[in-house]
């Protein structure tokens, strides 16, 4: 049974070679990839060997966690093709456990289980130090290899188990993208380090850490025995082999749990009432903005930006307080950020509606009507944001003097950017995810000034901005009678940017309404 197995999996790694030329040339490409990242890695384990212990189990053991905990993040988190999918093999009368055991075996045949044989092959040579620590590589080895296997091998079911509505998946890339944003103070404190000088000293502490972990237990096992820590080095061998031990049962259960539950289907929903479009005023405006408000709930597209749009300050204000810019000056910061990011969300509103734009253009929708109706749900948002962040971002920043400042600034750079949104979308659309589609997927369309755009749209919004901005400067410096200034021209500016933005937007898509019906049949 285990050779079939095996014997499938060869023909399905020989079958990958005959698709078209691009996806031969992707995999060879990955392939050469992951062997070049496993001749660096062996370099260095080479290398290692004649570095002092104390220096080889800082590096060895915190790259060898980092790596365990690829293989069981990275399948999890994007997602896998998984060709030998346990429910393919439910009609046959397999025992799960020999399935289970096959399957697993085949999960040693590819590229992920070559780079990681070899790096594990490599770490024996770091620890050929003593007799024991020489055999605690050569069984820690073993057990790399079988728990990053296993451990990729249950990522790849439970993400194809879980993750197989395009809903799920969306989720789970929103779920990503805000895990990689709550990890950025890690990274900003990792950049901040000395490493010619703390580096080593920072590696041992994770070391440390990690060597009592299912991550690098496998790899601290012969780093302890060279030390001379033979208990130690044995507990931690335990360690690893209880992880291989658990990640073989969990393998073994969530096989039985598959083989007999079928694939995950979207859920048919079924709405009641016409939603938005009952509480918003029956005319142009109103339906437009019904319409948008849904898009907003509904569409994963618009939950990236949303959750892009609170992400971007807290970037913002740790790289700054890494390059040490006092914390109570950074509270100025997030709000307007925020704002900055919601007033460009809406740059390529029309984009977005794809062919649906063939409505406004067959019903002779006013292009005001259209402007303005695409903009309520920024301003639905934006108008409590700045009502409640300002007192927040005030408090923090320990004056009640700098409140009309961030009110001033914040609405100038909402209004006005929603204005210049409305004149963007309508003269300069460009290719965006199509509806349905992922909305990390790229738009299936080459030559666009995508970047020159979203470059101009984001200058002008905060060039608009600059007058109220250095007056809140001046607030700061001289007085509160200057925030109040910042604060009444913010409000000018802000407000008539926006009618001015909306009049004007209005006007080109009224002249350039069938052109933009084509550009979305083309992309």
């Amino acid at each position: 049974m285990v050779a079939q197995f095996l014997r499938l999996k060869l023909r399905l790694l020989a079958n990958t070679f005959r698709r078209s030329p691009l996806q031969v040339f992707g995999m060879v490409l990955a392939l050469a990839y992951g062997l070049a990242a496993a001749f660096v890695a062996v370099l260095a384990l080479v290398a290692l060997r004649f570095a002092t212990v104390e220096v080889a189990t800082s590096v060895a053991v915190s790259a060898g966690a980092l790596i365990v905990l690829c293989f069981i993040l990275v399948p999890l988190a994007f997602g896998v093709d998984d060709t030998l999918d346990p429910r393919a093999f439910s009609l046959y009368g397999i025992p799960t456990g020999r399935l289970a055991t096959g399957l697993a075996i085949t999960a040693f045949i590819g590229v992920p289980a070559l780079v990681i044989g070899i790096i594990s092959i490599a770490q024996v040579v770091t620890w050929s130090r003593t007799p024991l620590s020489a055999i605690l590589a050569v069984v820690g080895a073993v057990l790399i290899i079988v728990t990053c296997t296993l451990a990729a091998r249950v990522s790849t079911s439970i993400a194809s188990f879980l993750l197989a509505t395009r809903r799920a998946r969306e989720i789970s890339a929103l779920v990503a993208l805000l895990v990689i944003v709550s990890l950025s103070p890690l990274v900003a404190l990792l950049v901040s380090i000395d490493w010619a000088k703390n580096g080593l000293a920072v590696l041992g502490s994770i070391a440390r850490v990690a060597a009592w972990t299912p991550l690098g237990a496998a790899w601290a096992a012969p780093a302890a025995a060279a030390s001379g820590h033979v208990g130690e080095a044995l507990l931690e061998l335990l360690i690893a082999v209880v992880f291989a031990a658990l990640l073989a049962v969990a393998w073994r259960a969530l096989v039985a749990t598959m083989l007999v539950t079928p694939q995950r289907l979207s859920r048919e929903r079924s709405y009641s009432g016409l939603g938005w479009f009952e509480r918003l005023p029956d005319n142009p405006t109103g339906a437009i903005a019904a319409r948008s408000i849904t898009y907003w709930i509904r569409d994963a597209r618009y939950h990236t930006a949303m959750v892009a749009i609170p992400a971007a300050p807290i970037i913002f204000v740790i790289v700054l307080a890494v390059a040490g810019v006092p914390l109570h000056a950074l509270a100025l910061l997030p709000l307007p950020v925020m704002c900055l990011f919601l007033s460009w969300s809406s740059h390529n509103d029309i984009a977005y509606d794809n062919t649906a734009i063939w409505l406004h253009v067959a019903s002779n929708t006013t292009g005001r009507a259209d402007r303005f109706g695409r903009l309520v749900p920024s301003l639905m948002l934006g108008v409590p944001l700045i009502l409640i962040g300002a007192p927040l971002c005030a408090a923090w920043y320990g004056s009640v003097d700098v409140l009309p400042s961030l009110i001033g600034v914040s609405a100038c750079i909402l209004l006005a950017g929603l204005g210049l949104s409305s004149v963007i979308s309508a003269r300069f659309p460009y290719p965006a995810v199509r509806p349905g589609d992922s909305p990390f997927a790229q738009p299936q369309a080459s030559g666009s000034a995508a970047g020159l755009i979203q470059s101009l749209a984001f200058f002008f919004a905060l060039l608009i901005a600059l007058p109220p901005v250095a007056l809140a400067g001046l607030g700061l410096a001289f007085g509160i009678w200057w925030a109040w200034g910042a604060l009444l021209l913010g409000l000018v500016l802000g407000l008539g940017g926006l009618f001015l933005g909306v009049k004007w937007g209005g006007r080109i898509f009224d002249a350039r309404a069938p052109e933009l019906l084509a550009f979305t049949l083309r992309n």
